[in-house]
């Protein structure tokens, strides 16, 4: 058996930390608000499951770091790994975030390397191999999260026909325990200059729950819940209410810029206090 730390190493906590910083402060910088859904937040949902099947509970898994975790989220823009680490980092903590990249992304940013990603190539069996192999190694270390993209492409959020990547399934099939976690995910604009980035955990997957399921069957199942979550978040972005959602980043607010300028110039000409927002939503 492979070990894990023959397939990818662990990222160095100091690097890795000092990457977090500059990432929330990137974020912040380029997005309004960093959201999720409250309706299906995971706590409740692992406790939920876990008393619905008590001959088959398992604890959350992040209580017991020797769960295998996978993380599946559809796949609509360049932001979306920056996005996952961070909501890893803010969510899934203590849990070390692992993601495949394609090979030759990953030699465009090699700092990657140094923060879970690993390189895969894409559309060959030795590339099909190599990911079940890394997969495998990585469920055996404590503390591990896998997230993944099975669309295997940039798709807009309404595209829902397109198959998911058969690896998934694979891996999934080939387990006894742990967690699956599907992740619904948009980028939208609503009231200020800068978007949203608003996203929603589907139905959790307890794999000691559903151990008659075959390849198939996890494929069809994989597909049902992430495509439901991602209609479920469209709509919720259509009401345009910030109200169902727990700000997990809180980002900039305002126009900025010159337009900034002469609203705090004006503001303070009329003895009045500045409001930055354009809107309500997300205070």
């Amino acid at each position: 058996m492979t070990a894990a730390s023959d397939v990818i190493a662990k990222p160095a906590d100091w690097f890795q930390n000092g990457f977090h910083r500059f990432l929330h402060s990137y974020l912040r910088r380029n997005f309004h608000a960093i959201a999720f859904a409250r309706e299906t937040e995971l706590q409740t949902q692992f406790h939920s499951l876990a008393e619905a099947n008590p001959e088959h509970a398992q604890a959350s898994p992040l209580q017991d770091g020797s769960l295998p975790l996978i993380v599946y989220s559809n796949h609509a823009s360049w932001w979306d790994p920056l996005l996952a680490h961070a909501i890893n980092e803010r969510l899934l903590a203590p849990r070390q975030f692992y993601a495949p990249i394609d090979a030759e992304a990953l030699q465009q940013y090699k700092v990657f390397e140094k923060l879970g990603f690993f390189g895969v190539q894409s559309d060959s069996n030795r590339g099909a191999a190599q990911f079940l192999k890394t997969t495998a190694a990585l469920f055996q270390r404590e503390h591990s999260a896998l997230w993944v993209t099975p669309e295997g492409r940039f798709a807009d959020v309404r595209d829902h026909e397109a198959e998911l990547m058969p690896g998934l399934a694979h891996v999934c099939s080939k387990l006894d325990r742990g967690w699956v976690l599907p992740l619904a995910m948009e980028y939208v604009f609503w009231d200020e200059r800068l978007p949203l980035v608003l996203f929603r955990f589907g139905d959790v997957i307890s794999i000691p729950t559903v151990s008659d399921w075959d390849k198939s069957h996890w494929s069809a199942e994989l597909t049902r819940r992430l495509r439901t979550s991602q209609s479920r978040l469209a709509e919720l972005c259509i009401q345009r209410s910030s109200e169902p959602f727990q700000n997990l980043l809180p980002g900039k607010r305002g126009a900025s810029g010159m337009y900034d300028t002469a609203r705090r110039l004006k503001s303070w000409m009329t003895g009045q206090s500045f409001q930055a927002s354009h809107g309500d939503q997300f205070q």
